[in-house]
């Protein structure tokens, strides 16, 4: 399939849908004034094109029993990455990973039901991963979702 760049229409559709998964899409054409089978078929292709991944629900993590939360960023071994990756994946606290550049490789969003689940998140099972080479932690003290 043949890319095609997005477009206004595409790019208000893909704003309501970040703003509220669950619209339909009769509501989707009616804020982005298309018509519902236009809106329908945008939507198929931008999903059809990867550009939409999933639908998902966003929580509140203090409400969901996630009271402590740490931006984790991790040094790791040349080569390790793709191995390392799949063990990240694996730990259900890890709720974002990101492969950077910079002073460190890897940075995680790390939530945790209080201060002593994520020290056994961080010492017990981060730092001691084959390939992890240092650590460092970034306390969260308040969330604030942009949209």
């Amino acid at each position: 399939m043949v890319e095609q760049p997005l477009d206004e229409v595409d790019r208000k559709i893909l704003a309501e849908l970040t703003m509220d998964g669950r619209l339909s899409v009769t509501a989707v054409a009616e804020n982005v004034h298309i018509s519902r089978a236009h809106a329908y078929s945008r939507i198929a292709r931008l999903t059809e094109s990867g550009v939409l991944t999933k639908f998902t629900a966003l929580i509140d993590p203090i409400k969901a029993g996630l009271r402590s939360s740490a931006y984790v960023t991790l040094k790791v071994r040349q080569h390790s990455w793709r191995e390392l990756r799949e063990q990240l994946r694996a730990i259900p606290e890890i709720h974002h990973i990101a492969l950077v550049g910079g002073d460190f490789d890897v940075i995680l969003l790390v939530r945790a039901e209080d201060n002593v689940d994520l020290r056994r998140v961080i010492f017990d099972q981060l730092q001691s991963m084959p390939g992890v080479l240092d650590t460092q932690t970034f306390l969260v003290f308040e969330d604030m979702d942009t949209r």
